[in-house]
C-alpha cells in the first residue's frame, strides 16, 4: 500500500523498531522483498540506486516499483537512493518515487543543505527528503573493503536540519558502504549526541551490511528509524546463483527455477532484516 516514508519510520521508532531499506536493482528482487514484507506483516523500503533509476529504463523501473508498492498488503515506500543529480531527482519523483536521498554529503554543510533545499523545490512537499551529513566511505554499487571516514559533527546537525528542511538524516558514525575493514565499530556516544541534536528528526544508518545483530537491535534506541542494506543482499543473491546456476543449466536451462532460487534467497534475507531491526525500548526526544 502507498505509504509516507516519514510516517512509516516515525511509527516504527515509536514501536521500538527500525524499517529495513533494501537496494533493488531489478523487479524480481523487489517482488521478493515485498512478498517477505507481507509475510512478516512489517513495512519495507525499496531503495532504487541512482544507476538503476537513470534514463528511460530507470524511469520505467521506478514506475513499476510504484505500482508494486501500491498493490502490496503492507506499507511499502519507494526511495531514490544517493542522488547527486537534481534532474534525476525530479525524474524519479515524477515517475513515482515517494522519497529521495538528496545526497550532498560530499559538499560543505551549508552547500549540502542548499542542495537538499533545491531538491525540495523540485519535488514539492509530497516527497519525503532524506539528507546525509558526514562522509560515509566506500562505494554503493560495488562491495569493497574500507575503513570508517569522516563522521557526522553533532554541532552541525541543528543548523543543517533547519536550513535543509530534510525529513530524515543519514549519519556517519563509523559505518561504511561495502565490506568493513576489521570489526565494525559504531560510535554510540557520538550517535547519542546526534540524536539529541536532531530532536524528533529520525536518523538513518547506511552501510548496515556486516554490522553485528547486537548493534542493529540497539540502533532504534539511538534514534535510528531506517536501516539501509545493500552489500549483504547482493551477496546472498550471488551465493545462490553460484550454488544453483550449473544445476539449473543441466536441467535444461531452467530459468524459472533459477529465478525461484534467486527470489527465495532475497525473501529469506528480507525476513532476517526485519528481525534484526527490533529493539526492546526506544526513548524518543520530546
Amino acid at each position: 500500500m502507498r505509504a509516507n516514508m516519514l510516517d512509516v519510520v516515525t511509527t516504527a521508532l515509536d514501536a521500538r523498531t527500525a524499517v529495513p531499506a533494501l537496494s533493488t536493482y531489478d523487479f524480481a528482487t523487489a517482488q521478493a522483498v515485498v512478498e517477505a514484507s507481507e509475510r512478516a506483516g512489517r513495512p519495507v523500503i525499496l531503495l532504487v540506486p541512482s544507476k538503476a533509476a537513470a534514463g528511460t529504463g530507470g524511469r520505467r523501473f521506478v514506475t513499476a516499483l510504484r505500482h508494486l508498492a501500491d498493490d502490496a498488503a503492507t506499507p511499502v515506500c519507494v526511495q531514490l537512493d544517493h542522488a547527486v543529480d537534481l534532474g534525476l531527482i525530479e525524474q524519479a519523483a515524477a515517475a513515482g518515487a515517494d522519497a529521495v536521498l538528496a545526497d550532498g554529503s560530499a559538499l560543505p554543510a551549508a552547500e549540502n543543505a542548499e542542495f537538499v533545499t533545491r531538491a525540495r523545490e523540485l519535488v514539492g512537499p509530497g516527497v519525503v527528503l532524506e539528507g546525509e551529513l558526514g562522509s560515509l566511505p566506500g562505494t554503493k554499487d560495488t562491495a569493497r573493503t574500507t575503513g570508517p571516514g569522516g563522521m557526522t559533527d553533532p554541532d552541525e546537525v541543528p543548523g543543517f536540519l533547519t536550513a535543509s528542511r530534510a525529513d530524515l538524516l543519514a549519519v556517519a558514525v563509523g559505518n561504511v558502504h561495502g565490506h568493513y575493514q576489521g570489526i565494525p565499530r559504531l560510535h554510540w556516544g557520538r550517535l547519542e549526541q546526534i540524536c539529541e541534536a536532531a530532536g524528533r528528526t529520525p536518523l538513518v544508518l547506511h552501510g548496515a551490511s556486516g554490522i553485528p545483530e547486537t548493534m542493529l537491535v540497539r540502533a532504534p534506541l539511538a534514534g535510528i528509524g531506517k536501516v539501509n542494506v545493500n552489500t549483504e543482499l547482493r551477496a546472498a543473491i550471488f551465493a545462490t546463483l553460484a550454488d544453483r546456476c550449473e544445476e539449473r543449466r543441466s536441467q535444461g536451462l531452467d530459468l524459472w527455477a533459477l529465478l525461484e532460487d534467486w527470489t527465495a534467497a532475497v525473501g529469506e534475507f528480507t525476513t532476517l532484516a526485519h528481525g534484526l531491526t527490533t529493539a526492546e525500548a526506544c526513548p524518543r526526544n520530546t
